[in-house]
């Protein structure tokens, strides 16, 4: 990035010879994040982030709506696709309908069919593996599904990204949505993929960039750096598929599940991304446990939203069946290609020591976790 922060700092839209340096970055990164999920570079658009990349392109389709119709999605999407479905739902007159999924967090395709059955679909949209257990969907199946019906299909490919292979050629979607910080580029920059000869209007017009897709001065730096980063993760899952980081994954599961008791790793085993664990701990308040491991020196998240002080379970726990009190207890640990042996061993011993800690502070099975943030 520093040559495009410092002395390469000109407009690439700019008609003077110095432009064309930075011009010619811009073309290069198109390529870099084209070969990343096997697309041609006419095809990738650069956007701000993954959320308004998933905005543009439901923005885009609902326009082309004929009213009373419905976007078909699934219970499990992130708030940049359901927030945004909803808010579209009054403004074109659509209806959102969410198909449910397995207990295992995958899309049950049965449902999917069905609602893609009743001939009234605007779009559909899925996601390609989920922000919080990490589970891969169905995602060729569903493609396939809506292609047959001519339903126009987006997904939200922001967790799967440089985490598992993505080939557009093998599947077809028409449309998809990626963020550059999910596979270590800045954060501050996205990308869409709009598969040629499709249609597509912007929802920012002016001075034309990114082919008239998405107007605006380029952010050159993080650009650039969103296409070196895509292409260091295609070599790397070009080589192992991520093999290493899914093994220290597993090898934490399984020291975990061998050396504490009550702990159940939710979702999909076999349809993950390599560096994702959901993790309910029986008689552990997740807010409790986040305490501790910060002290620690562990970083994770809570497998359920934490609002007004009161804990709920997340609307992907309660689409997969879990129960209220598994959510509260539940952790997303996530690994990346720089996490060592040591990073998982030390996190092992922590969060035994945390969960150890909090079960001591209260009675035995069948009593509550200790509530730290709830209040009447």
């Amino acid at each position: 990035m520093m040559p495009f922060l410092t002395d390469q700092w000109y407009n690439p839209s700019s008609g003077y010879r110095a432009a064309k340096g930075v011009r010619k970055a811009l073309e290069v990164a198109h390529e870099q994040v084209a070969e990343l999920i096997h697309a041609k570079p006419t095809e990738i658009v650069f956007t701000g982030c993954g959320t308004e990349s998933n905005n543009a392109v439901l923005s885009f389709l609902a326009s082309r709506s004929q009213g009373d119709q419905k976007i078909i999605t699934s219970a499990i999407e992130h708030s940049a696709i359901l927030r945004h479905a909803e808010y579209l739902s009054d403004r074109h007159h659509l209806r959102v309908e969410k198909v449910g999924v397995n207990s295992d967090g995958r899309l049950c395709l049965d449902g999917f069919t069905k609602a893609i059955a009743g001939g009234d679909a605007a779009m559909a949209s899925v996601m390609w593996a989920n922000n919080e257990t990490g589970v891969i969907q169905p995602i060729a199946e569903a493609c396939q599904i809506a292609r047959e019906a001519g339903v126009a299909f987006h997904t939200d490919a922001i967790q799967a990204v440089g985490k598992t292979v993505v080939n557009v050629r093998e599947v077809p979607v028409d449309y998809l949505s990626i963020s550059g910080h999910k596979f270590h580029a800045p954060k501050g920059v996205g990308a869409m993929y709009i598969r040629e000869g499709l249609k597509f209007e912007p929802m920012l017009y002016g001075g034309g960039q990114e082919g008239g897709r998405r107007s605006g001065t380029e952010n050159v730096a993080g650009i650039v750096a969103l296409g070196k980063a895509a292409e260091l993760m295609k070599q790397r899952l070009d080589d192992d598929g991520h093999a290493g980081v899914a093994a220290l994954r597993d090898h934490m599961e399984q020291r975990l599940l061998s050396e504490l008791e009550h702990i159940q790793i939710n979702g999909a085993h076999d349809h993950r991304t390599a560096n994702t664990s959901h993790i309910s701990f029986d008689r552990c308040e997740a807010a409790g446990l986040l305490i501790l491991l910060d002290e620690y020196g562990v970083q994770c998240s809570a497998g359920s939203a934490c609002m007004t002080g009161k804990q709920q379970p997340s609307h992907v726990q309660t689409a997969m069946g879990i129960s209220a009190s598994q959510a509260k207890s539940s952790l997303r640990i996530s690994l990346s290609i720089f996490t060592t042996q040591e990073d998982v061993d030390a996190a092992v011993e922590a969060l035994k020591k945390a969960a150890s800690k909090l079960r001591s502070v209260q009675g035995g099975p069948g009593v509550g976790p200790v509530q730290v943030f709830s209040r009447d």
